[in-house]
């Protein structure tokens, strides 16, 4: 087996898409990660949903946790930090750079890269000369599978 018999299709944004209609797909879909590709639909970034969530957690509530206790949690402030932005103002590329292996990368491989990223994604990519294409993404569940099988 290989990558490429372990990628599935996965949802995803551009950099282009606006900010907060990723939030909600991330929401909507329960997805572990935002998938993010660039103009060319090329692996831009892969966040792993909880530094999304770090993101709508004001600083003050971050830096002093007794404060998160009494922060209202009503979600128009969220929105409003998400409101107007791109996905990549959101999301700075060098803070999370996707995770990629080529088709024919083991299984062994793709684990081992997703535990040193700390992603719960690796996208697969195929190279043909100059041209990249995006062949889907392998997530942590899927590779569970893999190695540990399903329950009869």
């Amino acid at each position: 087996m290989r990558a490429q018999d372990l990628a599935e299709p996965y949802p995803f944004v551009t950099t282009d898409d606006d900010a907060l209609t990723a939030a909600r797909m991330l929401a909507e879909q329960r997805l572990p990660a935002l998938l993010v590709l660039d103009t060319d639909g090329l692996p831009h970034a892969v966040v792993p949903g909880s530094q999304l969530v770090r993101e709508l957690v004001p600083p003050y509530a971050l830096e002093v946790p007794l404060l998160a206790a009494v922060v209202d949690e009503r979600g128009h402030e969220a929105a409003e930090r998400l409101d107007g932005l791109t996905v990549a103002e959101w999301i700075p590329k060098s803070l999370y750079r996707p995770p990629v292996v080529g088709p024919d990368a083991h299984p062994m491989e793709v684990a081992a890269l997703m535990a040193r990223a700390h992603s719960p994604l690796v996208a697969v990519i195929e190279r043909d000369g100059d041209r990249v294409n995006m062949l889907g993404s392998v997530s942590a569940a899927r590779l569970m599978q893999h190695f540990v099988g399903q329950r009869p």
